[in-house]
């Protein structure tokens, strides 16, 4: 399918501000993205690097005042949702070397304080896709999606007592259960299709069978339309936007996207 995506954000600035953006979504093998605006008002220079997970970043100072970003993008996404029941554990001998990163623990993914739970969730699945599914059930049906309540991160630990957190919150704690089982696992960053309510939206991704799959535990069951704008460790990897020195007096974000028949 092909999705038009939107994101708008806009800031007030007390003085120069460095900003540090992720809003361009990557165009890889499964997303191609065809076309793209992005627009500065008012207009100062940028820069994009690429950075150690092959998110397209941009660098700016914006100036004092009022401040704009307006991105759109046109995606060619997969038109079912991808699953692979069965599909096998990976050997971590097996494993690619830019993959090892996401066994470790992270900043809001403790992992090494979940293998018991993990090992217990997963007990009886037959190893990979399967342990994955588990998780990703077990998460669904204990912990509440809390859509808008947060804007902090918080780590997996905290998620679990609680039982209650917005999308990124329950990524990290299926990322957290995930590598307790030594199953790579990272955070994805960017648009879902039929969101609601309509946001930039997290999810989490198994490296399992020799590829990545998603598993989104705010869905009733796998769905399509994703599209991926950064790819990191844990939501401290993957922010659409840093900025540096006194925060800003308003911020506001507006999202969309849409279906390209």
């Amino acid at each position: 399918m092909w999705l038009h995506t939107r994101c708008d954000l806009t800031f007030d600035f007390a003085v120069p501000t460095p900003l540090i953006l992720m809003l361009r979504p990557r165009s890889e093998a499964h997303q191609w993205v065809a076309r793209e605006t992005y627009e500065l008002s008012p207009g100062v220079h940028a820069f994009e690097f690429t950075d150690t997970y092959g998110n397209r970043c941009q660098r700016l100072t914006a100036p004092p005042g009022a401040f704009a970003i307006a991105t759109t993008a046109d995606v060619r996404v997969a038109d079912t949702a991808g699953t692979a029941p069965g599909s096998p554990f990976v050997d971590i001998e097996a494993l690619p070397d830019d993959v090892l990163i996401h066994l470790l623990p992270s900043r809001f993914c403790e992992s090494d304080r979940f293998g018991r739970m993990a090992a217990e969730i997963a007990a009886g699945c037959a190893l990979g896709y399967d342990q994955v599914a588990a998780i990703t059930a077990w998460i669904r049906a204990g912990v509440r999606y809390e859509p808008g309540t947060s804007d902090v991160p918080i780590t997996a630990i905290d998620v679990n007592q609680r039982r209650a957190g917005v999308c990124r919150d329950l990524s990290h704690l299926g990322i957290a259960l995930c590598r307790g089982l030594s199953i790579p696992a990272r955070l994805g960053v960017g648009y879902l299709h039929g969101l609601v309510p309509m946001d930039m939206h997290a999810w989490f991704e198994a490296y399992v069978g020799g590829r990545w799959h998603v598993f989104d535990a705010t869905q009733a069951g796998p769905v399509a339309g994703y599209v991926a704008v950064g790819y990191g460790r844990d939501a401290a990897d993957v922010a659409i936007f840093n900025q540096f020195g006194p925060p800003a007096n308003t911020t506001t974000q507006e999202v969309a996207v849409s279906r390209i028949d």
